[in-house]
Protein backbone atom coordinates (compact mmCIF):
# COMPACT_ATOMS: atom_id res chain seq x y z
CA UNK A 1 0.00 0.00 0.00
CA UNK A 2 1.17 2.95 -0.96
CA UNK A 3 2.12 6.09 1.50
CA UNK A 4 2.96 9.93 0.54
CA UNK A 5 3.99 12.01 3.33
CA UNK A 6 3.24 15.44 4.37
CA UNK A 7 6.42 17.38 5.83
CA UNK A 8 5.18 20.13 8.43
CA UNK A 9 7.93 22.40 10.16
CA UNK A 10 7.24 23.00 14.27
CA UNK A 11 8.30 26.85 13.86
CA UNK A 12 10.19 28.21 16.81
CA UNK A 13 8.76 31.24 18.88
CA UNK A 14 11.72 32.63 17.57
CA UNK A 15 10.82 32.82 14.21
CA UNK A 16 13.06 30.02 12.99
CA UNK A 17 12.09 26.35 11.97
CA UNK A 18 12.15 24.17 14.93
CA UNK A 19 11.57 20.34 14.97
CA UNK A 20 10.22 18.66 11.26
CA UNK A 21 7.63 16.43 11.38
CA UNK A 22 6.35 14.06 8.64
CA UNK A 23 3.05 12.91 8.67
CA UNK A 24 1.97 9.66 6.69
CA UNK A 25 -1.06 10.03 4.41
CA UNK A 26 -1.86 6.75 3.45
CA UNK A 27 -3.54 6.20 -0.18
CA UNK A 28 -6.23 3.43 0.84
CA UNK A 29 -9.05 2.60 -0.99
CA UNK A 30 -12.29 4.76 -1.08
CA UNK A 31 -14.20 5.36 1.66
CA UNK A 32 -12.22 6.71 4.26
CA UNK A 33 -9.30 9.05 4.47
CA UNK A 34 -6.58 8.03 6.96
CA UNK A 35 -3.17 9.86 8.26
CA UNK A 36 -0.62 8.64 11.26
CA UNK A 37 2.21 10.48 13.30
CA UNK A 38 4.92 9.52 15.33
CA UNK A 39 6.99 11.76 17.15
CA UNK A 40 9.93 11.21 19.94
CA UNK A 41 8.73 14.07 21.98
CA UNK A 42 11.06 16.93 23.50
CA UNK A 43 12.06 14.38 26.56
CA UNK A 44 13.10 11.13 25.35
CA UNK A 45 15.67 10.18 23.00
CA UNK A 46 14.19 6.88 21.50
CA UNK A 47 10.65 6.29 20.35
CA UNK A 48 9.04 3.10 21.49
CA UNK A 49 5.63 3.55 19.84
CA UNK A 50 4.79 1.54 17.05
CA UNK A 51 1.84 1.99 14.41
CA UNK A 52 0.48 0.81 11.30
CA UNK A 53 -2.70 1.09 8.91
CA UNK A 54 -3.40 -1.84 6.77
CA UNK A 55 -5.69 -3.41 3.96
CA UNK A 56 -5.92 -6.21 1.85
CA UNK A 57 -5.26 -5.53 -1.80
CA UNK A 58 -8.13 -7.67 -2.94
CA UNK A 59 -12.03 -6.62 -3.69
CA UNK A 60 -13.08 -9.90 -2.22
CA UNK A 61 -10.38 -9.84 0.87
CA UNK A 62 -10.84 -6.07 1.50
CA UNK A 63 -15.23 -6.76 1.56
CA UNK A 64 -14.61 -9.67 3.96
CA UNK A 65 -11.33 -8.37 6.74
CA UNK A 66 -12.21 -4.66 6.11
CA UNK A 67 -9.33 -2.07 7.01
CA UNK A 68 -6.91 -2.78 10.15
CA UNK A 69 -5.41 0.37 12.36
CA UNK A 70 -2.96 -0.91 15.27
CA UNK A 71 -1.19 1.63 17.61
CA UNK A 72 1.02 0.58 20.54
CA UNK A 73 2.95 2.12 23.33
CA UNK A 74 6.21 0.00 24.35
CA UNK A 75 7.74 -0.60 27.70
CA UNK A 76 10.69 -1.88 28.96
CA UNK A 77 13.70 0.17 27.97
CA UNK A 78 14.15 1.38 24.60
CA UNK A 79 15.07 -1.88 22.91
CA UNK A 80 12.93 -3.57 24.97
CA UNK A 81 9.55 -1.52 24.27
CA UNK A 82 10.52 -0.88 20.64
CA UNK A 83 10.59 -4.40 19.98
CA UNK A 84 7.34 -5.12 21.98
CA UNK A 85 5.53 -2.52 20.42
CA UNK A 86 7.18 -3.48 16.86
CA UNK A 87 6.24 -7.18 17.12
CA UNK A 88 2.06 -5.96 18.65
CA UNK A 89 1.67 -4.39 15.68
CA UNK A 90 3.05 -6.89 13.16
CA UNK A 91 1.62 -9.71 14.86
CA UNK A 92 -1.92 -7.91 15.18
CA UNK A 93 -1.79 -7.71 11.65
CA UNK A 94 -0.28 -11.10 10.40
CA UNK A 95 -3.05 -12.91 12.54
CA UNK A 96 -5.64 -10.90 11.37
CA UNK A 97 -5.03 -11.39 8.00
CA UNK A 98 -3.82 -15.07 8.56
CA UNK A 99 -6.72 -15.89 10.88
CA UNK A 100 -9.42 -14.42 9.80
CA UNK A 101 -12.94 -16.18 9.30
CA UNK A 102 -15.29 -13.87 8.69
CA UNK A 103 -15.60 -12.63 12.47
CA UNK A 104 -13.48 -9.37 12.57
CA UNK A 105 -14.13 -9.04 16.53
CA UNK A 106 -13.14 -12.66 17.11
CA UNK A 107 -9.97 -12.21 14.59
CA UNK A 108 -8.79 -9.43 16.57
CA UNK A 109 -8.86 -11.19 20.15
CA UNK A 110 -7.05 -14.03 18.35
CA UNK A 111 -4.49 -11.39 17.31
CA UNK A 112 -3.95 -10.04 20.40
CA UNK A 113 -3.62 -13.40 22.29
CA UNK A 114 -1.17 -14.09 19.63
CA UNK A 115 0.97 -11.08 20.55
CA UNK A 116 1.04 -11.67 23.73
CA UNK A 117 2.36 -14.73 23.87
CA UNK A 118 4.96 -13.57 21.25
CA UNK A 119 6.28 -10.79 23.22
CA UNK A 120 6.91 -13.22 26.31
CA UNK A 121 8.11 -15.61 24.12
CA UNK A 122 10.85 -13.04 22.67
CA UNK A 123 11.31 -11.97 26.51
CA UNK A 124 12.37 -15.68 27.21
CA UNK A 125 14.74 -15.84 24.53
CA UNK A 126 16.49 -12.71 25.22
CA UNK A 127 16.97 -12.12 28.79
CA UNK A 128 18.35 -8.38 28.59
CA UNK A 129 14.66 -8.10 27.95
CA UNK A 130 12.87 -9.12 30.78
CA UNK A 131 9.66 -6.96 31.95
CA UNK A 132 9.14 -5.92 27.74
CA UNK A 133 5.56 -5.13 27.00
CA UNK A 134 3.50 -2.73 25.47
CA UNK A 135 -0.08 -1.55 24.90
CA UNK A 136 -2.16 -2.08 21.83
CA UNK A 137 -5.32 -0.71 20.40
CA UNK A 138 -6.70 -1.57 16.96
CA UNK A 139 -9.48 -1.40 15.04
CA UNK A 140 -10.87 -2.78 12.22
CA UNK A 141 -13.78 -0.75 10.21
CA UNK A 142 -15.62 -2.96 7.51
CA UNK A 143 -17.56 -1.28 5.64
CA UNK A 144 -20.00 1.26 8.29
CA UNK A 145 -18.84 -0.97 11.24
CA UNK A 146 -16.36 -0.41 13.82
CA UNK A 147 -14.91 -3.41 16.17
CA UNK A 148 -11.82 -2.50 18.14
CA UNK A 149 -9.60 -4.76 20.64
CA UNK A 150 -7.23 -3.12 23.59
CA UNK A 151 -5.36 -3.93 26.45
CA UNK A 152 -3.15 -0.24 28.21
CA UNK A 153 -3.63 2.85 28.50
CA UNK A 154 -3.97 4.06 24.51
CA UNK A 155 -6.77 4.88 23.51
CA UNK A 156 -9.30 4.95 20.50
CA UNK A 157 -11.72 8.49 20.33
CA UNK A 158 -14.56 8.42 18.34
CA UNK A 159 -15.92 12.12 17.17
CA UNK A 160 -18.95 12.48 15.61
CA UNK A 161 -20.97 16.29 15.50
CA UNK A 162 -18.71 18.12 17.12
CA UNK A 163 -18.60 15.32 19.94
CA UNK A 164 -15.79 13.48 21.18
CA UNK A 165 -16.21 9.97 23.13
CA UNK A 166 -13.57 7.69 24.67
CA UNK A 167 -14.43 4.04 23.59
CA UNK A 168 -11.84 2.41 25.16
CA UNK A 169 -11.12 2.46 29.00
CA UNK A 170 -7.46 2.76 30.37
CA UNK A 171 -6.04 -0.21 32.09
CA UNK A 172 -4.34 1.98 34.54
CA UNK A 173 -4.46 2.38 38.34
CA UNK A 174 -5.48 5.25 38.29
CA UNK A 175 -8.20 4.19 35.81
CA UNK A 176 -9.43 1.26 38.60
CA UNK A 177 -9.22 4.59 41.28
CA UNK A 178 -12.04 6.54 38.47
CA UNK A 179 -13.86 3.39 37.69
CA UNK A 180 -14.03 2.84 41.44
CA UNK A 181 -15.39 6.63 42.15
CA UNK A 182 -11.95 6.96 44.08
CA UNK A 183 -10.92 10.06 41.54
CA UNK A 184 -12.43 11.66 39.54
CA UNK A 185 -12.15 11.59 35.41
CA UNK A 186 -11.50 15.33 35.31
CA UNK A 187 -8.30 14.80 37.40
CA UNK A 188 -6.87 11.33 36.54
CA UNK A 189 -4.94 12.66 33.41
CA UNK A 190 -3.01 14.95 35.91
CA UNK A 191 -2.78 12.17 38.54
CA UNK A 192 1.03 11.16 39.67
CA UNK A 193 0.39 7.69 39.20
CA UNK A 194 -1.64 7.82 35.76
CA UNK A 195 0.97 5.64 34.00
CA UNK A 196 0.50 2.74 36.31
CA UNK A 197 -0.46 -0.25 34.05
CA UNK A 198 -2.27 -2.78 35.39
CA UNK A 199 -3.11 -4.69 32.08
CA UNK A 200 -0.30 -4.93 29.25
CA UNK A 201 0.48 -7.21 26.28
CA UNK A 202 3.27 -8.97 27.19
CA UNK A 203 2.81 -8.80 30.96
CA UNK A 204 1.74 -11.69 33.04
CA UNK A 205 0.54 -15.26 32.31
CA UNK A 206 -2.66 -14.24 30.57
CA UNK A 207 -4.00 -10.78 29.83
CA UNK A 208 -7.42 -9.59 29.16
CA UNK A 209 -8.73 -7.66 26.49
CA UNK A 210 -11.51 -5.08 25.98
CA UNK A 211 -13.43 -5.28 22.69
CA UNK A 212 -16.17 -3.67 21.18
CA UNK A 213 -19.96 -6.02 20.94
CA UNK A 214 -19.55 -8.69 18.20
CA UNK A 215 -21.91 -6.88 15.93
CA UNK A 216 -19.77 -3.97 16.13
CA UNK A 217 -20.68 -0.24 16.80
CA UNK A 218 -22.28 1.29 13.61
CA UNK A 219 -20.77 4.42 12.49
CA UNK A 220 -21.86 7.31 10.25
CA UNK A 221 -20.82 9.22 7.61
CA UNK A 222 -18.74 12.55 9.14
CA UNK A 223 -17.44 10.20 11.73
CA UNK A 224 -13.56 10.67 12.41
CA UNK A 225 -11.98 7.67 14.85
CA UNK A 226 -8.37 8.62 16.04
CA UNK A 227 -6.30 6.04 17.89
CA UNK A 228 -3.46 7.57 20.12
CA UNK A 229 -0.99 6.75 22.82
CA UNK A 230 -0.88 8.56 26.00
CA UNK A 231 2.22 11.13 24.78
CA UNK A 232 -1.03 13.06 23.19
CA UNK A 233 -3.91 12.44 25.77
CA UNK A 234 -1.59 13.15 29.01
CA UNK A 235 -0.78 16.56 27.70
CA UNK A 236 -3.51 17.97 25.29
CA UNK A 237 -7.63 17.15 26.54
CA UNK A 238 -10.40 15.84 24.74
CA UNK A 239 -11.58 19.00 24.12
CA UNK A 240 -8.67 20.37 22.37
CA UNK A 241 -8.68 16.60 20.63
CA UNK A 242 -12.27 16.85 19.31
CA UNK A 243 -11.01 20.64 17.91
CA UNK A 244 -8.40 19.68 16.10
CA UNK A 245 -9.97 16.83 14.51
CA UNK A 246 -13.31 18.81 13.51
CA UNK A 247 -11.03 21.63 12.15
CA UNK A 248 -8.66 19.57 10.08
CA UNK A 249 -8.18 17.54 7.39
CA UNK A 250 -6.56 14.16 8.81
CA UNK A 251 -3.25 15.11 8.08
CA UNK A 252 -2.76 18.60 9.11
CA UNK A 253 -5.05 17.35 12.34
CA UNK A 254 -2.23 14.83 13.12
CA UNK A 255 0.22 17.79 13.00
CA UNK A 256 -1.98 20.05 14.85
CA UNK A 257 -2.07 17.90 17.62
CA UNK A 258 1.74 16.86 18.05
CA UNK A 259 2.20 20.82 17.71
CA UNK A 260 0.19 21.35 20.64
CA UNK A 261 1.84 18.38 23.01
CA UNK A 262 5.14 19.85 21.90
CA UNK A 263 4.45 23.48 23.08
CA UNK A 264 3.60 21.69 26.70
CA UNK A 265 6.65 20.10 26.70
CA UNK A 266 5.71 16.60 25.49
CA UNK A 267 7.19 14.32 28.04
CA UNK A 268 6.71 10.86 26.13
CA UNK A 269 6.30 10.11 22.52
CA UNK A 270 3.05 11.07 20.72
CA UNK A 271 1.73 8.63 18.46
CA UNK A 272 -1.68 9.28 16.73
CA UNK A 273 -3.65 8.08 13.70
CA UNK A 274 -7.29 9.80 12.40
CA UNK A 275 -9.57 7.81 9.98
CA UNK A 276 -12.76 9.71 8.56
CA UNK A 277 -15.49 8.16 7.17
CA UNK A 278 -16.48 9.59 3.74
CA UNK A 279 -20.00 10.15 2.35
CA UNK A 280 -19.66 6.75 0.13
CA UNK A 281 -18.04 3.53 1.71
Amino acid sequence: MATSRLLVSDYSPAGGVGHKMSVDCMNVKPGVEVAGLSDVGCQRENNEDSYLYWEPAGDEEFRRKGRLAVIADGMGGHEGGLEASRLAVETVREVYDHGFRDDPQAALLESFAAAHSRIQDYAERHPAFQGMGTTCTALVLRGRQLYFAHVGDSRLYLVRSASISKLTRDHSYVGRLVESGLVRAEDAEKHPQRHILTAALGAGMEVGVDGAEEAGLALQAGDDLLLCTDGLWGVVTEDEIETAVTSHPPAECCAALVKLARQRGAPDNITLQVLRVGRES
